[in-house]
């Protein structure tokens, strides 16, 4: 039985993926904010104590408020130095992820098209994709994969707060609608049930063609 943790698992894309693994019988821990704050440095030390392995570790947190770059405070950049950037990097230096494993992050699609409404997580998230790049090519030859699922518009509180009126929101898609977490968990599931592991290092554009981004 493979062992799981996701972060940010008990709401939203977390959420969806902890459901997801699990009914391929994975053992999962679905890890609240109780359980970690990846922006408070010790409570992130703390969960490393407590979880010192896994098969398959989904690094996925909430992002900050919209904020024009003016209007941010440097509380807010040290907050989410922690949060989005500086504690996902110490769970991947610490926690161990064990041969033939697989780990995810839940970044955004604005590390492909920077939003100046989320200037600071359009840094932080580019800032660690560039982290995980790196570090995919040395947990490869572990046989470990790294893959960053960047979402779109997906059907969260999240985009709730974002947006407002999702229903108009959606008429504006490609696609007319919102993604649903539940095809971002499938996605995950899918690639550890099929054993997929010729894709590491890759950024999965999960947005239902609403990117303008080529690559």
């Amino acid at each position: 039985m493979m062992k799981a943790i996701v972060l940010g698992g008990t709401r939203g894309i977390g959420k969806a993926i902890a459901e997801s693994l699990s009914s391929i019988g994975c053992d999962v821990f679905a890890a609240s904010r109780k359980d970690i704050d990846t922006s408070d440095l010790n409570s992130v030390k703390n969960f490393i104590k407590k979880h010192k392995e896994t098969d398959i570790l989904v690094l996925n947190t909430g992002g900050p408020a919209p904020k024009q770059f003016h209007d941010v405070t440097e509380k807010d950049w040290q907050k989410y130095h922690n949060q989005l950037f500086l504690g996902f990097c110490l769970l991947l230096q610490k926690l161990k992820v064990r041969n033939g494993g697989y780990v995810f992050v839940i970044t955004s699609n604005v590390i492909k098209e920077p939003n100046p409404r989320l200037i600071i997580s359009s840094a932080y998230r580019l800032a660690f994709t560039a982290v995980f790049k790196v570090l995919s090519k040395e947990l490869v030859s572990k046989n470990i994969n790294c893959i960053n699922i960047a979402p779109g518009p997906i059907n969260t509180d999240r985009m709730k707060e974002l947006v407002g009126d999702i229903n108009k929101y959606a008429k504006s898609l490609p696609m007319k609608r919102l993604g649903e977490p539940s095809e971002i968990g499938n996605f995950v599931k899918s690639i550890v049930e099929n054993k997929i592991k010729y894709l590491s290092g890759v950024t999965i554009n999960f947005d239902g063609a609403n990117s303008n981004s080529v690559l």
